[in-house]
Parts: C-alpha cells; sequence; structure tokens
C-alpha cells in the first residue's frame, strides 16, 4: 500500500511505502451539514487518530442559525477528535445553489484565503444533486494546486460510480463511524436510507474493491505524483 504525501514544490514529498504521510492541515466543504460526515467521516477519524493536533478547516454552505448547524458542530468535534477544528456554517438556501453560485463561491474563496491544506476533502463532479455538483465545480477555481478527494454520498439518484482511490477502515472505525452519523443527527432519522445498515454496507463494498474489510471510497481528477521521494 502506497501512502501519498502532498505535493507541494521544491519540497521533498511524492509517494511512499512506509512511514505516515505529511499532513498539516486538511479542509472539507460541504453544500449540508452531514455530508462532510457521510462522505469522508471514517477518513476524518482515521487521519486526526493518526495525526493529533492536526488543522481541520470544515466549510458548509447551508444550514446555518438551524439545529443542523448545531449537529454539525458536535458531530465534526467527534469526527475529529483532538485537532484543531475551525468550522463555518452558512446560510444558503438548501438545494438552491446554482441560483447561488456568487456566494458559494466567495465562501471557498475565503476558505482557500484562510487555509493551505494538504488535502481537501469535496463532492465529486459526478453527483447528481445540483447542491453537491455545483459545489464541486467551484472547488478547483480556488483551490487549483491541491489533493482533492471527492465524496460520495448514497441518495435516490443511484449515482454511486466507480471511484478510483480508497481509504481503508478498521472495523471500530467503520463502526463508530456509523455510530457518531446516527447519534449526532437526529434530523435526518426520518430519511428511509439514513441507517447503519447502508453506512456500513456501502463500507464493506469498497473495502471489498480495496482489499480490505472496510473503505470510504473517492473520486480525484487530478494528481501530482514525486516519485522521487524515499521510502
Amino acid at each position: 500500500m502506497i501512502g501519498l504525501v502532498p505535493y507541494r514544490p521544491g519540497e521533498v514529498a511524492g509517494a511512499t511505502g512506509s512511514g505516515r504521510s505529511g499532513l498539516r492541515a486538511i479542509a472539507a466543504v460541504a453544500a449540508h451539514c452531514d455530508d462532510i460526515a457521510i462522505g469522508a467521516g471514517g477518513t476524518l477519524l482515521t487521519v486526526c487518530a493518526s495525526h493529533p493536533g492536526i488543522r481541520v478547516d470544515a466549510l458548509v454552505l447551508s444550514g446555518g442559525g438551524t439545529v443542523r448547524e448545531d449537529e454539525e458542530a458536535a458531530a465534526l468535534a467527534a469526527f475529529c477528535p483532538g485537532a484543531d477544528l475551525h468550522l463555518t456554517v452558512l446560510k444558503l438556501p438548501d438545494g438552491r445553489l446554482p441560483a447561488h453560485w456568487d456566494e458559494a463561491k466567495t465562501a471557498v474563496e475565503e476558505l482557500r484565503a484562510r487555509t493551505d491544506p494538504d488535502l481537501l476533502l469535496a463532492p465529486h463532479p459526478g453527483d447528481a444533486h445540483q447542491d453537491h455538483r455545483g459545489l464541486a465545480r467551484i472547488v478547483p477555481t480556488a483551490f487549483r494546486d491541491h489533493l482533492v478527494l471527492g465524496y460520495e454520498i448514497v441518495k435516490w439518484d443511484g449515482d454511486l460510480g466507480r471511484p478510483s482511490v480508497y481509504q481503508p477502515l478498521a472495523p471500530e472505525v467503520a463502526e463508530a463511524k456509523a455510530d457518531l452519523l446516527l447519534a449526532h443527527y437526529p434530523s435526518q432519522h426520518g430519511r428511509s436510507w439514513y441507517d447503519r445498515e447502508t453506512f456500513l454496507g456501502l463500507a464493506r463494498i469498497r473495502g471489498v474493491e480495496c482489499n480490505a474489510r472496510y473503505a470510504e471510497a473517492f473520486h480525484v481528477a487530478k494528481l501530482t505524483l514525486d516519485l522521487t521521494a524515499g521510502g
């Protein structure tokens, strides 16, 4: 298994088969509260456990000023234990991102101005939800030279595709992710798909695809390697 070390011009970086990655800061963006946790909660648990004190900047475009913001704050604190977490939740209307393009783009640009992450977690451009898809299109206009992992969100549309990057999850991490999703987002319990079986089922399928018990999967449009890095 190869560990990816974020490439930064002028530094020794790249892909290495030994040791932990050189992560110093990560960022995560979402259209809705719970998107980050559903798409990358296991990855956040894994990264924060192996990188105590890592900075995590999270931006959510909708849900501000509602119970959803409170849920998100508590959830991400649980998904990022020991991290230096900075969360911003805005008040854009759910399902209307295309009509609020300028505000969304400004928010992403402001996030970029205050952080230079080694890794960015974001929706992927093939997502069927217009808010997710729109945000995915904005991300590379602000984060032009960053490793962006496009997470996947289960939904009615059936848009789960063929991701190319996997983060294996220890069984206890996959279980913890499902537990935290159910504990911290009670507003979503009425959705027929929002249950433990869904979260562990998808993680099991993605695990099969990367020879692990469980995993989270991501779409990557561009990845820069430096194979001169020592191993």
